[in-house]
């Protein structure tokens, strides 16, 4: 939009209920995205955190700090013009789930794995109808088709900006499993995001860390738990699968 380029004009930001839900307004005149639409998001939870951060705008907007603002112009602008074709792109991350994927050495580093990832497996199979199986090294896996199909299916359920959310989640983990956890809130996205990194954590246990990935995993971090209170706060009902 015009506005991520410009210096702050308004003196109020805030939101108002609308017929199709939550206009985000600068001293009464709604915000737009960068294609130029309405910014109105479906929830006034939502709607509340997106008007914060536009009333927080110091002199200049900095995209960056206005996490809410952009996942909504993402969902408006992007998502809900292809929904299908993000839905199936989200979906296909169950064909090369990171959980799947197992190391063959060494024999911590094996434990470790099938501790903090066989439980998430176990779930998704009995609760959700999505059983993967698993296997060392990284030769490709063949999954179920019926368990394909139904990750497809839920990801075709989620709303515009409920699916946005849920492509970070699952991108960012490299885990179709583990976006699902997050979403339907089986453990905390702290957790979740620890229990993604196992095998970046172990390298970094035997050789050191270093700065730049750390940082960039840092980033990561603040992303992923974005998204995971994106996902929420979007919500009109909760998803089932």
């Amino acid at each position: 939009m015009s506005e991520w380029a410009i210096k702050r004009f308004w003196k109020s930001a805030d939101y108002r209920e609308t017929a199709d839900g939550f206009s985000i307004e600068l001293d009464g005149r709604p915000v737009r995205t960068p294609a130029r639409k309405r910014l109105v998001v479906p929830t006034d939870k939502l709607a509340r955190r997106i008007s914060e951060e536009w009333q927080a705008v110091d002199e200049k907007i900095v995209p960056e700090v206005m996490p809410c603002t952009r996942s909504a112009n993402a969902a408006i602008d992007k998502v809900a013009i292809q929904h299908d074709d993000v839905a199936d792109m989200v979906a296909g991350y169950a064909e090369t789930d990171l959980l799947c994927y197992r190391a063959d050495s060494p024999d911590a580093l094996v434990r470790r794995q099938a501790e903090a990832w066989d439980g998430f497996l176990d779930w998704a199979a009995l609760e959700k109808g999505l059983e993967l199986k698993a296997a060392s090294g990284v030769m490709p896996v063949s999954q179920k088709p019926d368990s394909l199909a139904a990750a497809r299916a839920y990801t075709k359920r989620l709303s515009a900006f409920e699916l946005t959310a849920f492509h970070d989640l699952v991108s960012l983990t490299g885990s179709f499993i583990l976006g699902l956890a997050a979403a339907e809130a089986k453990e905390s996205a702290e957790k979740i995001w620890d229990i993604s990194r196992i095998d970046e954590n172990w390298q970094e246990q035997q050789w050191g860390a270093d700065d730049e990935a750390s940082d960039i995993a840092e980033r990561k971090r603040e992303q992923f738990k974005h998204a995971c209170s994106f996902f929420f706060d979007c919500q009109l009902s909760p998803v089932t699968s």
